[in-house]
């Protein structure tokens, strides 16, 4: 990719740029943000660590939405975050005009780039930009289950002391307290996670993961997470940028996969160059298929809400 735009130069866009230059992901990264000065200083704060890090990517900032004109990829972190006590729902009105703001111009100034949301309600919102687009589902896709699978990962080797190197997860469904954890899909070095943790164990991880952000929003209480979701967009970056084929949960709109249509879940996809290329079905069991609907269900409700579902 030559340029990327990041829409949102707060925390969470920061980082990303950040962490997105040191890989030289691609060779031109715009920031936006409706904050005079603040995208400029950003990105010119993260260029005076070229130097030190050894990276070649050119940053700017800018105000305006048409500065990601001839942008490969769009990632938009713009919105309205959550404060403690608030759900990921509870800034929906407000966000939802944010993004098709964003969308309408992307569609008028990078017509060939892809999107990838980042704002809660993320699943809802990917939704939005794929219809305001009219893109092909493969375009328009949005991070959660690889932040939320890191998360799983990182709290099973809190549990085994294992190296996290060793640690794979997988979440599923919508990203919010109905998220779906897979346990049986989570392994260490291939060997299920139930050979080294107690059943007791193994919900507690769960629960935690489906809490993940919200434990660090309580924590830090002015700033909800923004270092791990940065990280999990430069994986997807990375991903697109090499195609590599890397199956990874991401937000994607579904096509009767997994008995669901016409809703964004975060789901395994195999994500490349050519973005959100295929949609990856596991085998679910009773318990975890009626997690996954009831968490389907709750997307829905938001959904229905704006008159899109």
């Amino acid at each position: 990719m030559e340029k990327i735009t990041i829409v949102g130069a707060g925390r969470v866009g920061e980082s990303t740029a950040h962490n997105l230059a040191k890989a030289e992901l691609c060779r031109r990264i715009a920031l936006i943000d409706i904050k005079e000065g603040m995208p400029q200083g950003t990105a010119l704060d993260i260029q005076e660590s070229a130097p030190i890090f050894g990276f070649d990517t050119k940053l700017t900032g800018h105000n305006e939405l048409d500065a990601m004109a001839g942008s490969d990829l769009i990632i938009i972190t713009a919105g309205v975050p959550r404060k403690p006590g608030m759900s990921r729902s509870d800034v929906l009105d407000v966000n939802v005009p944010v993004v098709t703001e964003i969308v309408d111009e992307a569609v008028r100034s990078a017509p060939e780039a892809m999107i990838l949301m980042v704002t809660n309600p993320v699943d809802v919102l990917t939704y939005v930009a794929w219809k305001r687009s009219g893109w092909k589902r493969n375009r328009v896709f949005g991070l959660s289950g690889v932040l939320d699978s890191t998360r799983m990962a990182s709290f099973i080797a809190m549990e085994t002391g294992f190296s996290i190197k060793d640690i794979t997860a997988m979440v599923l469904g919508g990203h919010g307290d109905t998220m779906v954890p897979l346990p049986r899909y989570s392994c260490i070095n291939g060997i299920p996670i139930s050979c080294f943790l107690d059943a007791q164990t193994v919900a507690r991880i769960a629960e935690r993961t489906r809490q993940g952000g919200a434990e660090i929003l309580a924590l830090r209480k002015t700033s909800s997470a923004y270092d791990a979701p940065a990280a999990a967009v430069a994986t997807m970056v990375d991903a697109i940028q090499h195609g590599r084929k890397r199956i990874l949960p991401c937000v994607a709109i579904l096509d009767g996969e997994y008995g669901q249509n016409g809703i964004c879940m975060g789901v395994p996809v195999i994500l490349g160059s050519g973005g959100m290329e295929q949609v990856v079905e596991l085998e679910l069991n009773e318990d975890e298929s009626g997690e996954f609907v009831r968490s389907a269900e709750h997307v829905r409700a938001d959904l229905a809400r704006l008159r899109l579902g």
